[in-house]
């Protein structure tokens, strides 16, 4: 562990994200000059408000607004590591007076004008802070090349070269410069992430449409689910079952020859095997509808699915208060289909079911000790589990690197 970190300390001025970011506080100062360009449009704009002219002046001014945002979004993205989800797109009715209000009414446009105004301080402070360390850094670890001919003494009180010491603590310099620039950067991804992705209304109204849309889709192949299974299944039992009987029933009335009656009662055998199919058929279509376990409550249900899984599954629980049904049914969901996850995918020897309920929220955290490698994008089931789990507003989060342990956390509201 302490190599690693010190390995960590020496590559820091040669990786990616130290040149990526260097690169983006250098780049600083030009992305400033023409905010501020577009700020002093945008006043001008507002001060010729009072003529006819400077409304869409400012209206245009808005609109352009949004492609700085744009522009410095994709620049925080890229070069900074910003993580940052586009805003919505900009709606008008028609006709120019619904352009020319929706333009004056841009949320979006308006945060990025406020963005263009506040990262000026931020955009100092990186700047400052890139200059200074690499400059400094690189400007001392030189001193060999120049302290010979500078009025330095040659030796310092503790009898080392006056230019070795300052090379020294040029090469601490650079080597610190990436973290210094990284931490310099911590205001301006602060505002980008504040000012240039969606405003929070509009993140809870895209999630609403999403949720609104999954659930929709979702009660849809539930019900072509039901529909097939119903047909495919229980009706074709049904109608073999409503055949044997006929058959059975036409036997009977030539029940006075010994072998038509017992061919009635090998088909009325049959149809009471059929019969107990059937229902056994409907049990298990109603379980998939609602899981007959929670109706005890969600943590006996969790303890059974623990308690039956092939591989040894250790389960915890700290539930105070009962969530909600549609949030325990969602639950429930999850937990089999995680744990049939590592039973099939993961060659893991050990899980843990841990499901918690604090401050609103109901955590479920299913861990294994398995060869890892699960993303959300690589097959149905954790996909199929995502969108479950945002129809109720919940997240789910999958950590599993490349040689495990994986764990999978899925947060729901406790109560909706």
């Amino acid at each position: 562990m302490q190599a690693e970190r010190w390995r960590a300390l020496i590559t820091a001025p040669v990786r990616e994200r130290s040149r990526r970011e260097l690169a983006y506080a250098l780049m600083l100062p030009f992305m400033v000059g023409a905010g501020l360009v577009h700020l002093g449009l945008v006043l001008l704009s507002a001060i010729l408000t009072a003529n006819l002219v400077g409304v869409p002046m400012l209206a245009l001014s808005v609109m352009a607004a949004r492609g700085v945002g744009a522009a410095n979004r994709g620049l925080a993205r890229a070069w900074a590591g910003v993580r940052v989800l586009d805003p919505g797109p900009f709606r008008a009715g028609p006709g120019p007076l619904n352009l020319l209000g929706a333009a004056l009414g841009d949320v979006t446009g308006w945060r990025a004008v406020a963005h263009g105004l506040l990262r000026l301080p931020a955009a100092v402070v990186a700047c400052t802070a890139a200059a200074g360390l690499w400059g400094g850094g690189l400007f001392l670890l030189g001193c060999p090349l120049w302290g010979r001919f500078s009025a330095l003494p040659q030796l310092s009180p503790s009898g080392l070269p006056v230019a070795t010491l300052v090379s020294a603590a040029g090469l601490a310099l650079l080597l610190l410069a990436p973290w210094g620039v990284h931490l310099a950067l911590a205001p301006e991804r602060l505002l980008a992430r504040t000012l240039l992705g969606p405003a929070p209304g509009d993140t809870r109204i895209r999630r609403l449409e999403q949720a609104r849309a999954l659930a929709a889709e979702d009660a849809v192949a539930r019900l072509r689910r039901i529909e097939r299974d119903l047909h495919d299944g229980t009706a074709a039992r049904l109608v073999t079952l409503a055949m044997s009987l006929g058959m059975a029933q036409d036997e009977l009335e030539q029940a006075d020859r010994p072998e038509r009656l017992q061919r009635a009662r090998a088909l009325v055998d049959s149809a009471h095997r059929s019969a107990k199919e059937t229902v056994a058929e409907l049990r298990d279509l109603i379980r998939g509808i609602h899981p007959p376990a929670l109706d005890q409550g969600l943590e006996v249900a969790l303890a059974t699915l623990a308690a039956r899984s092939p591989i040894p599954a250790r389960f915890e629980a700290d539930l105070p208060e009962r969530p909600a049904p549609a949030i325990e049914a969602i639950a429930y969901f999850c937990t089999t289909e995680l744990l049939a996850n590592v039973v099939r995918h993961s060659g893991a020897g050990h899980a843990t079911v841990e499901v918690r309920a604090r401050h609103g929220l109901l955590t479920l955290r299913v861990r294994d000790d398995g060869i890892g490698g699960a993303v959300i994008g690589a097959g149905s089931g954790l996909r199929g589990l995502a969108a479950r789990v945002q129809v109720l507003d919940g997240v789910i989060d999958v950590h599993s690197p490349a040689g495990g342990p994986t764990v999978i956390t899925v947060e729901l509201p406790l109560h909706i």
